[in-house]
């Protein structure tokens, strides 16, 4: 059998290669702009065919090489004039970012997650017209993500609309590196991050008024109370397991989820309370619900504690660092910040700012005098 001449239009050819057993693998050379780069398609051609049906199955294979050939080369053709491929055009935005997060492998998958069903939301309060099952990428214009930053910014508390608004850009960064836009609409669109805290703040009084009330799940009055003893996120200590303790030093050591930053905590009395008895090594502390159940379970709690108070599972960690700073006269902002393990100063400086607001409070709170 005579082997086939690479066919060559516009850089993108098709080219084969002997393997050893003699049949032949079917490959795209790319030469574009200088450089040259392969891609090998996984199509083979059988070179020793006995009957009509063999010689078809390589007709057919060769008929599939150079239809993709032909795409590849319309993909690279578009791109460098900046268009969009046809075909591309009509991929749906839900559908694309699903496949991007079942991909993803960053820790930060749940803010990836949480980006998208925000999304979601928005369009059915701003967009209701729309249908989301139809909604493709190329439709996401700079007009939606505007609108959709201001709804984040009035939804989301303290740095969760910057949070979500950054793994959204993400999703449309990555359509844009796979040719299905040209160019991403969210440049130039910003959102901004809020100075200081929005969330509530309790104090000591409140978390040992919290303490004494009964909650309808003990293993969650543990876990929260821990976590307003150490400063834990929610996703932390939900993976916290009793190997990560050092019970003789009082000690524990965990890989954050959200930075990915190890951070050794001293753990009170009170931490080591909730603990509780030790069990296997690999066991999870505390077996919580998910985090919607759990901020519900405990915004019960709170409530039956008579705290009128807006209370979600992240202000166990916001209350933990302000009573922390505001424990000493001269608060050590370095060591807080190496508590939280937090990756800047700059995060934590926020509770310093919420301090000074405390503070002004109180003094703004005094009666008037009349002399």
């Amino acid at each position: 059998m005579s082997i086939r001449k690479g066919t060559k239009k516009n850089n993108v050819t098709l080219r084969e290669k002997r393997l050893s057993n003699g049949n032949i693998s079917l490959y795209l050379d790319y030469y574009r702009e200088g450089e040259r780069s392969y891609e090998f398609l996984k199509l083979y051609i059988n070179n020793k065919v006995r009957t009509p049906l063999e010689k078809q199955a390589n007709k057919d294979t060769y008929s599939l090489a150079e239809q993709i050939r032909t795409e590849r080369e319309n993909e690279l053709n578009h791109k460098s004039f900046g268009l969009v491929v046809p075909t591309k055009q009509k991929i749906n935005f839900f559908d694309f970012a699903d496949n991007y997060k079942a991909n993803y492998t960053k820790k930060d998958i749940r803010m990836i997650n949480g980006a998208i069903e925000r999304f979601r939301d928005f369009l059915l309060v701003n967009r209701p017209s729309i249908n989301q099952a139809h909604l493709k990428i190329t439709q996401i214009d700079k007009l939606m993500i505007i609108d959709f930053v201001s709804y984040l910014e009035s939804k989301s508390v303290g740095e969760g609309a910057h949070g979500y608004y950054q793994r959204f850009k993400k999703i449309i960064k990555r359509a844009v590196d796979e040719g299905i836009i040209a160019k991403s609409q969210a440049e130039g669109v910003k959102c901004k991050t809020v100075d200081g805290l929005r969330k509530d703040i309790l104090n000591n009084d409140e978390i040992v008024q919290l303490a004494k009330t009964p909650c309808q799940n003990n293993i969650l009055k543990r876990a929260f109370l821990f976590c307003c003893s150490t400063g834990l996120r929610f996703v932390d200590v939900k993976a916290l397991k009793y190997k990560d303790i050092d019970f003789a030093s009082n000690r524990m050591m965990i890989d954050q989820q959200k930075t990915g930053k190890m951070a050794i905590i001293d753990l009170n009395s009170t931490a080591i309370k909730m603990v509780g008895n030790i069990d296997s090594p690999n066991d999870y502390i505390f077996e919580l619900p998910s985090s919607e159940g759990s901020n519900k379970t405990l915004q019960a709690w709170v409530k039956r504690a008579g705290i009128d108070k807006k209370i979600t599972w992240h202000c166990a960690r916001h209350s933990f660092a302000v009573n922390l700073l505001t424990s000493s006269a001269h608060p050590d902002i370095k060591t807080v910040s190496s508590t939280l393990g937090h990756t800047s100063l700059k995060h934590t400086e926020k509770y310093t700012r919420v301090i000074d607001s405390l503070k002004k409070k109180a003094i703004n709170s005094l009666p008037e005098y009349e002399i």
